[in-house]
């Protein structure tokens, strides 16, 4: 994989950019604590094939895009008290700051609109930049995501436990298996990866950006960002969601809830799909973001 580098927003964002350069662009935004890498490369090159460009990149704070290291390490456990009693949880940055680096990302590549695909916080993400910069946006696609409303059900108790128990440190084959375990933990029950595939991977992330003081940030502010409810129904944009039926970490009611607080919005469900982007799973999601994508260039 060839990666570059861009100057925007006022921090440095690593990127891929994929795909015939006069065709319609996705963004592709990823999840907490994903790397660019966690976009399969099947999946990019199966969007590639339905004839878009692809742009796929570090989200801030992690894999290889700038670290925030001088506004250290939140108390994630004091953090959820805080939450859940109403106080205050003041990040180091927002959610709407990590949607303007995207928006910078374009501008860096002379992209004016492009279609929006976000996965877990990525989806999130997306929200701010379709309610943010409508003129920007194509079309929404909201992949594993949800509305931040704290009504809706919460994650399974291991999947909570495996979240809110990252380690921040220790011996390299350790950590790798701890990663592992936590992708077996909130992966598809339906789609599970191979042992293989799944550790060369993990393998692969931990030595290209391990920075588990970044996701703890990141965490920071999904938490604060708080219920985008009201928000999501600003949104214009064509939008599809996208929700596996048996996440564990993220549970199918929020995406029910981002598809009914969206005008229009379409909601897929895929049964036996967790909180994860299965490799069985790349042509049907590609297939379908790509088909939503084309509708919206024939309606227009």
């Amino acid at each position: 994989m060839t990666t570059e580098q861009a100057t925007a927003n006022g921090i440095s964002i690593t990127y891929e950019d994929k795909g015939p350069r006069e065709a319609p662009v996705i963004l592709l935004v990823m999840g907490l604590g994903g790397q660019l890498t966690l976009w399969p490369d099947e999946f990019v090159e199966a969007l590639n094939a339905h004839g878009f460009r692809t742009i796929r990149y570090d989200n801030r704070d992690v894999g290889l895009s700038t670290r925030f290291d001088a506004a250290g390490v939140p108390n994630l456990k004091w953090m959820f008290v805080k939450a859940a009693i109403g106080l205050p949880v003041r990040p180091a940055y927002t959610l709407a700051d990590m949607a303007a680096d995207g928006m910078a990302l374009l501008d860096h590549l002379g992209v004016q609109r492009a279609h929006i695909v976000g996965a877990s916080m990525g989806g999130m993400i997306s929200q701010h930049i379709a309610a943010r910069y409508p003129d920007r946006v194509l079309s929404l696609t909201s992949i594993m995501s949800t509305t931040g409303n704290r009504r809706l059900p919460r994650a399974n108790k291991e999947a909570m436990q495996v979240l809110a128990n990252r380690p921040m440190s220790g011996g390299k084959e350790d950590l790798i298996a701890y990663s592992v375990r936590a992708a077996r933990v909130i992966g598809s029950p339906g789609y599970p990866a191979t042992e293989e595939r799944l550790q060369r991977r993990v393998r692969s992330d931990f030595e290209r950006g391990w920075y588990p003081q970044g996701v703890a940030r990141q965490m920071a502010a999904i938490v604060s960002d708080g219920d985008r409810r009201a928000m999501l129904k600003e949104i214009k944009a064509p939008t599809l969601v996208i929700h596996g039926e048996a996440d564990p970490l993220v549970p199918i009611a929020g995406g029910r809830d981002t598809a009914e607080n969206i005008a229009g919005a379409r909601l897929l469900t895929i049964p036996g799909m967790g909180h994860d982007l299965p490799l069985a799973l790349v042509d049907t999601l590609a297939d379908a973001i790509a088909e939503h994508a084309q509708s919206v260039a024939v309606a227009a």
